[in-house]
Order: C-alpha cells, then structure tokens, then sequence
C-alpha cells in the first residue's frame, strides 16, 4: 500500500468525522542528546555508538541532539459500530526530521473478544515493538539495542486481535499475516552493505500471546517469513543469494518475562531468528527499583550470531517530574567482538540524556 493510499484512508475518516466520528489526537515526543566520551572505532575511524539500529541513529564524539529526538502525532476516528481507523505520524531527527507515516490501519470490533485489523502497522516482534518510539511507555532511554537490530520494523497486512479471561489470568493475543518490500533499507544500505538494497519480507506470518497476573507478564511469539533481498547500483539489481537460492526462510522465536512487583522492576526478553540454519540470538536483562519519583536501572543486552558478536552495558537513572513527562540519563558501554568483516561499530563509551513525553 502506497503512501497515497493511507491518505485516502485518513481523509476518508475525517469526512465522517464531520458528520458521525469521534475523532481523538493524541501525541508523543523525546528530545534526547548525546555523545561518545571514548572508545575505539573500526579501521582507524573515530569512535561512535550505535543507539537505534533500524533508524541507524549514531552518536559520535561531538554532542547532537538529532539521533533520538522525534515527535508523533496519532490520529483515531471512531465510525461507531464497531469501526474505526487510525493513523500515525512520526518524524524523526535520524530521518532529517522527514514526517512519514508509520500506522494506517482500519479496525473492526467482532465482540468483546475479537477485533479485526487491516492496513499499515508495527511488526510486534518484540515485547517493546508497538511502543518503540513512545520512550515515555519505558524505563530507558532506548530498548536495549543489541536486542532490537531488525532491519524491518513494519508491515503490510492483516490481523486479528483477542483477549480471554482464564481463571485468575488475563490472556491476549494477536494473529497476523502480511508483507513488507523496502525499496531502500536505511540500515543495510547505510551501515552495512554502503549500497542501494531492497529488502523484502513476504508471507510474514506470526502469532503473540501475552499472559498477564497482577505483577506478572509472560510474553511469547513466533513469526515466520520469507526473506528476498536486492542490490542495486547505477539503475542495475542483482538479487542476494544464499546457497544459491535467490530467498530464504526465516523463523523468529520471542519469549519475555517480567515483574513489576512494589517498587521492583525486572525486565528481560529472549530471542532467536534462524534464518536458513543460521542462528541469530539476542537477549536483555535489566533491573530498576522504584524511589518515588526517581527510578535508577541497570542493563545488559547481547547479540550473538556465527559472526556478528556484541553487547552493551546501560546504567541510567529516570525522574518523572511531570504526570506527562520524564527525564531520562543514561551510560552505555558496548563491547563489539564480531569476527573480522563482522563488527558493527567498534567499542565505545557514550552518555545520552534526554525527557521523554505524551500528550
């Protein structure tokens, strides 16, 4: 679906909202700055941290606040009987602060129990995916990134929500099916390949259950897909191949478990995506404890691939000052241990603060 086409799909619910729709604005923004205090880059490159890899958002050694900040605005209309349509709408200072559309969505309630989805949305991998960029909805500045690498954070599709009771249990989940083509992956074509490369994940297939009790909240998903992937250089496109095979398929494994119990707080999250064998393993870990208004953490996130190794430690304090707001500050040192040809960013030491808010 086109740009275009969720434009079609908001204007059309703001017609109705002059007659029949209650339409909601609601929004949400970070202004976050940072830089490296030291470290050691690739191939004699100065030093740089890695913060957000879908967004390739990178700190280097002089301050920016452009990396992390960005704004939201969210738009529903409710058609009544059930129906509704939402769309949102991000810009983002890794982007040049380019406003694109990130949800796009019409929403149909079946019953109390199921609630059918169709459009642009969130591809809900992880635990923190349908919240990633409400940095008010989490403890940290930033989900852990070694944690959160996937090139491809969006789709194209359908799915179908639920809630259930069991016992003393609140169960929900989401079934899902769609497809995602980006005709320029900004980290593949920026970070990692330095060319043009169209990424393509089609048959996106997956389902998430969520088990929640009072302070406790299990979390498990799996999605399966089948990955295509083109480079493209002076107008020509060459497919990748793998085992002489022009895609391949991928499995992705998810579990969290964490507790929000008085005024401690555990978070951790597991994961694995086996892409043709090969395995692709992530977890984080972190721990807050609750000191009226103020909240200090630590955490450990870790990737480990054949190839591809590192880690990042995070020590950070968060202030709600605001019932809407909370200030944010935050130590992270990575640790790159990729082979040769396989390192990401190099070692460094970085400090970002930033206040994350909704409206």
């Amino acid at each position: 679906m086109k740009k275009l086409g969720y434009l079609t799909i908001l204007a059309a619910a703001m017609a109705c909202g002059n007659s029949q729709a209650e339409v909601k604005i609601s929004g949400f923004a970070t202004v976050a700055g940072g830089k490296v205090l030291s470290g050691e880059g690739l191939n004699g490159a100065d030093p740089s941290f890695l913060a957000n890899y879908p967004l390739v958002a990178v700190y280097e050694e002089d301050w920016s606040f452009k990396p992390e900040t960005r704004m939201g605005l969210q738009v529903s209309a409710d058609l009544m009987e059930g129906l509704s349509v939402t769309g949102q709408i991000v810009s983002r200072g890794a982007d040049d602060f380019d406003a694109t559309f990130e949800w796009a969505y019409l929403s149909y309630r079946l019953n109390d129990t199921w609630t059918i989805q169709a459009g642009k949305k969130r591809l809900p991998l992880y635990y923190y995916s349908d919240f990633f960029d409400v940095g008010y909805a989490y403890l940290w500045l930033r989900p852990p990134a070694d944690n959160y690498t996937w090139q491809i954070f969006n789709y194209d599709g359908v799915n179908a929500l639920f809630n259930y009771q069991l016992g003393s249990w609140d169960l929900s989940g989401n079934i899902y099916y769609g497809r995602e083509d980006d005709s320029r992956n900004k980290l593949l074509s920026d970070y990692f390949f330095g060319v043009q490369t169209r990424e393509i994940w089609k048959d996106i297939t997956g389902l998430v259950l969520n088990f929640n009790r009072d302070w406790l909240d299990i979390r498990l998903t799996y999605m399966t897909y089948i990955n295509e992937r083109f480079f493209i250089e002076n107008g020509v496109s060459t497919a990748a191949q793998w085992d002489g095979k022009n895609e391949r398929r991928g499995n992705f494994y998810g579990s969290s478990f964490n507790i929000d119990y008085n005024n401690i707080i555990l978070l951790t999250e597991l994961n694995r995506l086996d892409l043709n064998g090969e395995k692709f393993d992530t977890y984080m870990v972190s721990a807050g404890y609750r000191i009226n208004t103020l909240t200090p953490y630590l955490s450990y996130a870790d990737f480990d691939s054949e190839g591809e190794k590192h880690n990042t430690t995070s020590l950070g304090i968060r202030y709600d000052f605001h019932n809407s707001a909370a200030f944010k500050l935050q130590y992270d040192r990575v640790k790159d241990k990729g082979t040769q040809g396989l390192e990401v960013a190099g070692d460094s030491n970085s400090i970002t603060f930033g206040v994350d808010l909704v409206f």
